[in-house]
């Protein structure tokens, strides 16, 4: 989606994203309270991202649950670009992953699109892509994914089943369907224009591997959409379902418009940051206040668009009682943005550490989670 004010494709997110336009441009459904509900009846609860609408459209994700109540086996399937260091803005999609798996039990594939990273980048060689992986896998176990049903994968490393499977579907996509789709010029490589097969290929590796008839179900940000455009066009004539999706907001970064990006990066949070890194990037954070304290406390705050506000309210507090108390309390003043940058500072200071933990831990079980040929 493109127009004067914003980009959003699969390979950047400029300015402000207006989600209600992405719904109809897209040809997405918003995700109701009817499905929710239905997530909330397997799952037990409701994840945060959820609560809070961080996740607010889909592809079909009524159809995948019917499927799974009907006792066939469903199956999820995200991935990671490996450009660069996790930032927050990553997290969003395998946090509600793990979600999914936990309430359905299910297998995970998790694509490292290596490939696509060296063939979009002119900068990056494959020695780079491949280190930047090998860190970002880390993070990816860090979050806890169950070690018995998750597979991570890089592309360039698992790429006989990949690209096996990725010809099938290539055979079925035009390059003018391609072009339309992603926006391709004459001056694209070839590996470019291959690559949405490659993208397309896990959606069906499940089935090419175990010959079992599943129902794949993709979380991802809203941005990723058009490449699951191309698996659904191509799954009929494959004899697979076709893949359901769900997909998410953008974080914004700490700045005053646009999502979280690793090219800006004194206005993102990486997990590879120190506490005292994270706590001087949210002290210089966008907020809704006023220029002074007593104009603050004589006229209130905007919290609709405060950066702080929508990180504890998106990801950092799930006490719904707590996030309501701080709206109100900013709009009449009571709160000033230092303390909520504390506050939110002091969240992320917790998170990070946590987080550390855990990957350090993960390095020990590395190999319990890769496919390899």
């Amino acid at each position: 989606m493109e127009n004067s004010d914003s980009i959003v494709t699969p390979w950047e997110v400029r300015g402000e994203v207006d989600y209600k336009e992405l719904i109809e441009k897209f040809g997405v459904d918003p995700l109701t309270p009817e499905i929710v509900e239905r997530l909330r009846k397997h799952a037990g609860g409701l994840h945060v991202l959820l609560r809070r609408g961080m996740f607010f459209s889909h592809r079909e994700l009524n159809e995948w649950i019917d499927s799974y109540e009907k006792g066939v086996k469903v199956v999820l399937y995200t991935g990671r670009g490996p450009s660069g260091n996790t930032h927050l803005g990553h997290l969003i999609p395998w946090l509600f992953t793990k979600y999914l798996q936990d309430a359905f039990k299910c297998d995970l594939y998790f694509q490292i699109t290596d490939d696509e990273k060296f063939l979009f980048n002119p900068e990056l060689s494959t020695e780079q892509v491949a280190e930047y992986a090998k860190e970002n896998i880390l993070d990816i176990i860090a979050v806890g994914f169950d070690p018995e049903r998750t597979k991570i994968f890089t592309n360039l490393t698992y790429s006989k089943p990949l690209y096996n499977m990725a010809v099938r579907v290539a055979k079925h996509v035009t390059f003018s369907t391609a072009k339309a789709t992603f926006g391709f010029s004459e001056s694209s490589n070839i590996g470019m224009i291959f690559f949405p097969a490659m993208q397309a290929a896990p959606c069906f590796i499940h089935q090419y591997l175990t010959s079992e008839d599943v129902h794949v179900l993709i979380p991802c940000a809203i941005d990723q959409e058009p490449y699951w455009r191309i698996s659904r066009d191509v799954a009929p004539k494959l004899g697979y379902r076709k893949p359901a999706g769900v997909y998410s907001k953008f974080i914004p970064g700490l700045g005053s418009g646009g999502k979280m990006s690793a090219s800006l990066p004194d206005t993102a949070i990486f997990l590879s940051d120190t506490k005292e890194e994270a706590a001087r990037k949210v002290k210089n954070a966008f907020t809704g206040g006023q220029p002074t304290i007593r104009e603050q406390k004589e006229k209130g705050g905007n919290p609709d668009v405060c950066v702080v506000y929508s990180y504890l309210y998106s990801l950092f507090d799930e006490d719904d009682k707590a996030v309501a108390e701080t709206y109100a309390s900013c709009k009449a003043g009571g709160l000033i943005c230092g303390e909520c940058k504390e506050r939110l500072a002091r969240k992320v200071a917790e998170f990070l550490e946590e987080h550390r933990a855990r990957r350090e831990r993960a390095k020990g079980s590395v190999e319990k989670f890769l496919l390899r040929e």
